[in-house]
């Protein structure tokens, strides 16, 4: 198993970085989705902690994610008929879905901070540490950025399945090596 990027395929660093990135997003989501059905109490409050600590390790997997990909660029683009297919739109494409994921990345998980700071609540840091509010608590501003934390949440998921979608389309169906380049088993 190669650590490192080659040409052809993203090696296992980048790759169990990417897909950490992929469970923590679906954990995350999950859990702002129905961790209201939790039951109050302790079930509710150890889902919030999870949603919160799945957040604040989503930013510091992409923080890795962009050093890593800074040292170790990322595999060359290989020909595909998608491609083709969109013309000179096919990389800018890709491209656009790939920066708007990552800016996603950080702005949900921002505003999730800033959410729980409007509460007026302490920052838990993985059970280890809190960082307190730096605010005093307002739900008028607290709600707007909920509304806006879940909105963003919801474009995040659904571009992320779109790129999924899209992974999906270029090896069922034009069978390039799109998707086998991030999986593990891939060799050049």
């Amino acid at each position: 198993m190669q650590l490192l990027n080659s040409d052809k395929n993203y090696g296992a660093i980048a790759q169990t970085l990417h897909w950490l990135t992929v469970i923590l997003v679906i954990l995350a989501w999950m859990l702002g989705i129905f961790g209201d059905d939790l039951p109050k109490g302790e079930p509710r409050q150890v889902g919030l902690a999870v949603h919160v600590g799945a957040g604040i390790a989503i930013l510091v997997l992409l923080v890795a994610r962009l050093m890593w990909r800074a040292v170790n660029p990322p595999p060359i683009s290989g020909a595909t008929e998608f491609g083709g297919w969109l013309g000179k739109w096919g990389d800018p494409a890709a491209a656009i879905a790939h920066y708007t994921l990552y800016a996603l990345l950080v702005a949900v998980p921002v505003a999730g901070i800033v959410l729980q700071f409007a509460r007026g609540d302490a920052l838990p840091l993985f059970g280890l540490a809190a960082i307190p509010s730096p605010w005093i608590k307002d739900a008028a501003f607290a709600h707007n950025v909920k509304e806006m934390h879940e909105v963003l949440a919801h474009a995040l998921v659904v571009i992320a399945a779109f790129h999924a979608i899209a992974a999906l389309i270029h090896h069922w169906v034009f069978q390039d090596r799109t998707l086998s380049r991030m999986l593990l088993h891939s060799k050049d």
